[in-house]
């Protein structure tokens, strides 16, 4: 169903946000790019996941009590959010770039409902797919560790956890790339702003202050604060870490829904 169809079918002032959400939805779906992007994400984090676990050994006695191979199993993380996180930006910056963004705001003249339905269709997606490749990747890391390594489950304290907030946080990256896909409206400057708070601030940051300032950074929030089942010391626990990337993705949203109701299409 296109746009114009959305329209005919929905008498003038009786959308809401569930004939938003359809049509966000027939549209993500149509997309070529989602279901390529869904594959590389879940395949990538698999091997990854599995690589990774598969070069872990046994830690030495003086660190075991730090060793957690949960990590080590999450770490394709840093592929998977680069992934989602553009395909959220694309899901905005390419209707502009196409041009069909009118035809959005003819069916949904209601800038803040459409940004609203967007993000939950997106945030939808990207957390089932978040959650189910994390479990994923967590059996599957586990049967490649070698021998004499102890295999974490799901009975382990800290591990649920871990592999929850680690699939949540694929759909909170999303969400920050809707956000900025709203706030920049063009597709490279918004994945080069993407790309910068993910990877090369906190690098730069980590670089020149240690962990006091890159640790609220959304990738060094995933690798050090939720996908971990044992606390690491300097950096924010799992729950507030979480908390932090709630706000960031609240406000990001909040900037994205005021600059689209006063700027033109």
């Amino acid at each position: 169903m296109t746009a114009l169809q959305t329209t005919q079918k929905t008498p003038a002032g009786r959308y809401g946000l569930a004939h938003a959400a359809r049509m966000e939805w027939i549209k993500l779906r149509s997309l070529r790019s989602t279901l390529w992007a869904l594959v590389a994400t879940v395949a990538g984090m698999l091997v990854i996941g599995t690589v990774t676990m598969a070069n872990t050994h046994a830690p030495s006695p003086d660190k075991a009590d730090t060793f957690d191979p949960v990590n080590n199993v999450l770490a394709g993380i840093a592929l998977g959010q680069l992934i989602v996180g553009v395909l959220g930006v694309l899901v905005v910056t390419g209707e502009y770039s196409s041009g069909a963004i009118r035809s959005t705001l003819t069916a949904v003249p209601n800038r803040p409902l459409l940004l609203a339905a967007k993000a939950g269709v997106f945030g939808t997606v990207t957390l089932i797919l978040g959650e189910v490749v994390a479990f994923a990747t967590f059996f599957a890391g586990r049967l490649a560790l070698s021998d004499g390594v102890l295999v974490p489950g799901l009975g382990d304290p800290g591990v649920p956890r871990a592999v929850v907030l680690s699939g949540a946080y694929l759909a909170m990256v999303g969400l920050l790339g809707i956000a900025l896909g709203a706030v920049v409206r063009h597709t490279a400057a918004a994945v080069g702003t993407l790309v910068g708070l993910l990877f090369v601030l906190p690098a730069a940051l980590s670089g020149l202050t240690g962990v006091t300032v890159a640790k609220y950074f959304p990738t060094m929030i995933a690798g050090n604060s939720l996908a971990v089942s044992k606390p690491v010391a300097d950096v924010l626990s799992p729950w507030v870490g979480f908390g932090v990337l709630c706000v960031y993705v609240l406000a990001a949203l909040g900037a994205g829904g005021w600059l689209l109701t006063r700027r033109d299409a």
